[in-house]
């Protein structure tokens, strides 16, 4: 294309229709139009890839090709910044190797029991990315086009980028639960304090209109401050809230940061990032009957009319061992199995898809519960099951299976507690009243799997354990299945 322009340019300069000058200048423009115009087509493709990929990924069977789509979208988003734009090709190197040493290492390392800390990391690799990216444009010398919108976004993307970062390092460390994270952490006029900060935050980042540095230092060093004060306070089970929030706070961040180096690509992925995070919190609000704030802000405490664990468990707890369900597995039609937060810290996915093929074989129907926040992040059953190779249509979404519950000759519990707590549906002073629940306990019999009788994140005792079409099966998820799939073989 550049050729052809500069054949024409060159016949119109010896028709002595355009002066040399003029020329010039006119090839300069004409290039960096075309180079623009073919820049944004190949953003144009790329944004598409993306949109695709998350559409793809809506749905388990489609997930690894929606994955594929939007990694070749960011694969061509790159390629195409980095031909259209004048940079160090050597430094470029040096990062591509690194990235790909680091994330092979993490593919290769990282459990899937472990990916609600690591999708936390992620999110917190992207805003401090923003941060250095906003950073960097700040310091050349050669001034944006725009003052007033560059300083401003930059200023917005040191504020949400440096509260994801350090918002989801604090994630990660409860997610993972280390000891100085794993309980929530606060002192009195907190909200005050993280108030006054992200107000102070807002002024500088309106100071930033002239485009300076200065502002854009202390916008960074109290916004780091801020996301560790939003985050701590959050109790461990609201962390796929906290997660999804702080994926769309990563792709706020990009976005802006997008307006800072004028990048529509990185303006179109952020806006999507960030869309599709909210609109995630709001289905994991819903699926707790909890509204934003009061999950960011509140706290999750029995009520004052609460029934105490001895005035529900008094006398009616039913113990049984693996060989009874054994038994009582033998003959059944429909087994339901339920996986929780529990499933994953034993890591019993695998033992799980062998006692579901152990049933099959003996022509039993087997189907998974997903309720929308079990686990530590939006989808963390449907990632750990489809490690252990569970069939996609088996996986069955709470809306869809709840109306089938009364059908089901046995629901194995494993590590679930408060998403099939049935106070939800009967004490309206409960903390969880009106949360949709899994309806376990319309099943013919239930089998929980619990180390103990323990609460869930509610702190409230659950009467399903009382019941009487319930028996608990007391000891580690992972251990409790193997004995209960040598009993199955043992009566085979």
């Amino acid at each position: 294309m550049n050729q052809v322009i500069d054949q024409l340019l060159h016949n119109l300069v010896l028709a002595q229709e355009l002066p040399v000058e003029q020329a010039g200048e006119l090839a300069e423009t004409l290039e960096v139009s075309t180079s623009s115009a073919g820049a944004n087509l190949g953003y144009l493709i790329a944004a598409v890839l993306f949109i695709m990929g998350i559409k793809g990924m809506t749905h388990p069977r489609t997930a690894v090709r929606g994955n594929m789509l939007g990694a070749l979208g960011m694969f061509i988003a790159v390629l195409v910044t980095l031909v259209s734009r004048d940079v160090s090709w050597s430094l470029i190197i040096v990062g591509i190797a690194v990235g790909t040493a680091g994330g092979t290492w993490l593919a290769r390392t990282v459990e899937m029991t472990q990916m609600p800390q690591l999708v936390a990391l992620f999110n917190g690799f992207g805003g401090i990315a923003s941060v250095l990216v906003a950073g960097a444009e700040l310091l050349k010398e050669t001034p944006a086009e725009n003052v007033v919108v560059a300083g401003i976004a930059s200023g917005l993307t040191g504020l949400i980028g440096s509260v994801t970062f350090t918002g989801s390092l604090i994630a990660a460390g409860k997610l993972h639960e280390l000891p100085q994270f794993k309980k929530p952490w606060s002192f009195d006029s907190q909200q005050i304090v993280c108030a006054t900060l992200l107000v102070l935050a807002l002024l500088l980042t309106w100071a930033m209109q002239d485009g300076t540095g200065i502002e854009y230092i202390f916008v960074v060093a109290i916004s780091l401050v801020l996301g560790v004060l939003l985050v701590t306070p959050i109790g461990g089970a609201d962390m796929p809230v906290v997660i999804a929030l702080l994926n769309s706070y990563s792709g706020l961040a990009a976005a802006a940061a997008g307006f800072v180096i004028d990048n529509n690509v990185l303006i179109i992925a952020g806006s999507l990032v960030g869309a599709s995070g909210l609109i995630l919190c709001n289905i994991m609000c819903k699926a707790m009957n909890r509204s934003l704030p009061n999950v960011l802000f509140g706290k999750m405490e029995p009520g004052g009319d609460s029934a105490s664990a001895d005035e529900v468990y008094e006398g009616k707890i039913k113990s049984t061992s693996a060989d009874e369900v054994a038994m009582l597995l033998d003959g059944v039609q429909r087994v339901v199995v339920v996986p929780g937060y529990g499933l994953a810290v034993a890591q019993a996915q695998h033992v799980v898809r062998e006692l579901a093929d152990l049933l099959e074989a003996e022509a039993v129907s087997v189907e998974y519960a997903i309720h929308p926040v079990a686990g530590r992040m939006p989808g963390h059953m449907n990632v750990l099951l489809a490690e252990a190779d569970v069939p996609y249509d088996q996986l069955k979404e709470m809306d869809e299976i709840n109306p089938t519950f009364a059908q089901c000759d046995v629901a194995i519990v494993i590590g679930a507690n408060d998403v099939v707590n049935p106070v939800a549906n009967t004490d309206p002073t409960s903390p969880i009243a009106g949360m949709p629940i899994l309806n376990v306990h319309e099943a013919r019999t239930v089998i929980m799997i619990k180390r103990s009788l323990s609460p869930g994140f509610a702190g409230i005792p659950n009467p399903l354990f009382a019941a009487d079409n319930c028996l608990m099966l007391f000891g580690d998820g992972k251990q409790a299945l193997v004995d209960l799939v040598a009993a199955l073989k043992e009566n085979q």
